[in-house]
């Protein structure tokens, strides 16, 4: 089983800068690759990036150059980098996380973990 407890959350500006952070607790399983994804009011949950164990990265076009994923397997830490946020940004940010990681994907089916999620609101 893994826990996922995402934070960093909150209200910023269009053209502000916030880091989500995702903290994962682990029991008799390894975790593979991790993700972040995203739903907006009344939209489908959609991919946002993801990270092998390894450190390959995948991201979705609309975030590429404004946002980084990062981890720390020591800590079992996951966090997204979100820079010249947009009002389109706004939605309920969660992490994932798989027990296994062939290549990180932004598909959700590939995922068997999730946190809560945490609000991210982009003002204009």
């Amino acid at each position: 089983q893994v826990l996922l407890v995402e934070s960093g959350g909150g209200s910023v500006q269009s053209g502000g800068s916030l880091t989500l952070s995702c903290q994962a607790s682990r029991y008799g399983v390894d975790i593979g690759c991790m993700g972040w994804f995203r739903q907006a009011p009344g939209k489908q949950r959609e991919g946002v990036a993801a990270i092998s164990t390894p450190g390959t990265t995948s991201a979705a076009e609309s975030v590429k150059g404004r946002f980084t994923i990062s981890r720390d397997g020591a800590k079992n830490t996951l966090s997204l980098q979100m820079n010249s946020l947009e009002p389109e940004d706004t939605a309920v940010y969660y992490c994932a996380a798989a027990s296994y990681c062939f290549h990180p994907k932004l598909s959700q089916v590939d995922y068997a973990y999730w946190g809560q999620g945490t609000q991210l609101t982009v003002s204009s």
